[in-house]
């Protein structure tokens, strides 16, 4: 009997342990993608662990996981640092992206049936959805399903190819630190609509090609804004 309620005794404590590292690893993790840790921000293990009602030992293994999914770096000095992302690379990136995703749109609306409006329509519900549970990874991928929606009809498929090989390349850079912009998803969302009425009106490539291009260039914008921001305010970390 009493092998058996240590064995008990032994599990539960396991399984408490394990809830309080992912409640750590989400609360982290969500506040990493909203912009709350901006890439630099030094996190104290200490610190969290009370804000958390938590011990330090769940926060430390948490921030291990979040280190393996390349949110966060340890640097000489300084601990555990929410990985800064590389700007550059991801200007660049985006903005390959505007040109060739706007093209491929374009395209894709010469034959974009219209019974698959109302898709677009529920996708980017969805994304509102997303943004109000505070579900940032749901909306991220729910923003590339409503994209790779709109130039699907696209016939050019090496364009399309190199589209999806551009998205992998963000994916791999947004992972190592949070371009996410509260503010600027819900402009996101609004003008989603607005590429949904171009479709839906079969306006001219032209016209449809220019607005999607400058809906990614918006992002790269607000991406900018905010880093010179936080460039010229004075650093805590």
């Amino acid at each position: 009997m009493k092998i058996l309620y240590e064995c008990v005794y032994d599990k539960n404590m396991k399984s408490q342990k394990r809830n309080k590292q992912q409640h750590a690893y989400e609360t982290i993790r969500s506040r990493i993608l909203d912009g709350t840790y901006a890439p630099g921000y030094r996190l104290v293990i200490d610190q969290l662990a009370r804000e958390l009602d938590s011990s330090a030992i769940p926060v430390r293994e948490a921030i291990r996981q979040l280190e393996a999914d390349g949110l966060i770096q340890y640097r000489p000095y300084s601990g555990a640092v929410v990985t800064p992302i590389n700007r550059n690379e991801y200007l660049e990136t985006m903005t390959v992206l505007a040109v060739i995703e706007g093209y491929a749109t374009a395209l894709s609306s010469l034959q974009f049936p219209l019974e698959r409006i109302g898709e677009l329509r529920e996708i980017n519900e969805q994304m509102k959805d997303a943004l109000e549970e505070l579900d940032f990874n749901r909306f991220g991928e729910l923003n590339r399903r409503f994209h790779g929606l709109t130039y699907e009809y696209c016939d050019n498929k090496y364009l399309v190819e190199n589209i999806k090989q551009t998205w992998n390349r963000l994916d791999t850079i947004r992972r190592t630190g949070s371009a996410f912009i509260p503010v600027r998803a819900k402009e996101s969302i609004n003008e989603h609509e607005q590429i949904i009425v171009l479709l839906e009106q079969k306006k001219p490539m032209d016209e449809i090609e220019h607005f999607v291009r400058k809906h990614k260039m918006n992002t790269v914008e607000a991406f900018k804004k905010r880093k010179d921001a936080m460039d010229s305010s004075v650093s805590f970390f």
